[in-house]
């Protein structure tokens, strides 16, 4: 099983294969994902890449982590477990109803 790596600050017009090659340097590069806006299709700026093994995460931490690439310095970082989203939105944002923003209170206004 392969070690998935966060890359943060990545210039927008870095792709896939342009991520994929630059990590291929430091062992055998799994996957590569560059993580776009869905509408736009538009680079957000930050990505995964999952190496072979712990090793080479390591390698690849060592070597990329505050590079310079493109004008922008590189985060990477082993990367964190996706936590659960809540299919409305934000977790604990405004909850709407069929009359939009509910408001607090509990009494209706006439």
């Amino acid at each position: 099983m392969g070690k998935k790596l966060y890359v943060g600050n990545l210039s927008y017009s870095l792709d896939r294969a342009a991520l994929e090659e630059m990590f291929a340097a430091c062992g055998t590069v799994l996957s590569a994902q560059v993580v776009v806006d869905r509408e736009t299709q538009r680079s957000k700026g930050f990505g995964f890449v999952e190496m072979a093994s712990e090793d080479e995460a390591q390698a690849a931490i060592a070597a990329l982590n505050g590079k310079s690439v493109e004008g922008r310095t590189l985060t990477v970082n082993e990367a964190r477990p996706q936590e659960g989203r809540s299919p409305g939105g934000m977790p604990g944002g405004p909850r709407r109803g069929p009359y939009g923003i509910a408001r607090g209170g509990g009494g209706h206004r006439h």
